[in-house]
């Protein structure tokens, strides 16, 4: 599936770890974010509900087993192309990337933490610790709402 410049948006999830007070982060292997840390998440498959794509995108990225809870968020993140980048001349260049994000509050049932899949490196945050991996305001937002229990 084409993730740069693509057709349409693309439906991803995200799973929101909490933890003892802690939330799980991990580190981006691929773009867009690629190095940054952040919820870790994943592309919906086709045929896939969104609660079994969190479950299955938590499972490969952090080796935790987890369920899925409530929506804490439904966010867009597009990412806007460079004018002249491919097939698009000029200031009106088509966005490079354009994400429909779902994340989940999750909690742990079982498995053991280790980062595999898109993601390098994972790492459990307490709140006050967030400012150090350099987080999207966005995904501070959403780890904040997972910290006081959900949406309010």
């Amino acid at each position: 599936m084409k993730r740069d410049y693509p057709e349409h948006p693309l439906v991803g999830v995200g799973a929101v770890i909490v933890d003892a007070g802690r939330v799980l982060l991990a580190r981006r292997g691929r773009p867009p974010l690629l190095g940054r840390w952040s919820i870790p998440g994943g592309l919906v498959e086709l045929g896939e509900t969104l609660r079994v794509a969190t479950a299955r995108e938590a499972l490969e990225e952090t080796g935790l087993v987890v369920e899925v809870g409530e929506v804490l968020e439904v966010l867009d993140r597009i990412v806007p192309g460079e004018p002249g980048e491919p097939g698009e001349p000029g200031e009106n260049a088509r966005p490079r990337y354009h994400y429909v994000l779902i994340d989940f509050l999750c909690r742990v049932t079982a498995g053991e933490p280790r980062a595999g899949g898109d993601a390098t490196e994972i790492a459990w945050a307490a709140e006050a610790d967030l400012p150090r991996y350099e987080l999207e305001p966005v995904a501070i937002d959403v780890i904040r709402k997972a910290f006081s229990g959900g949406p309010g």
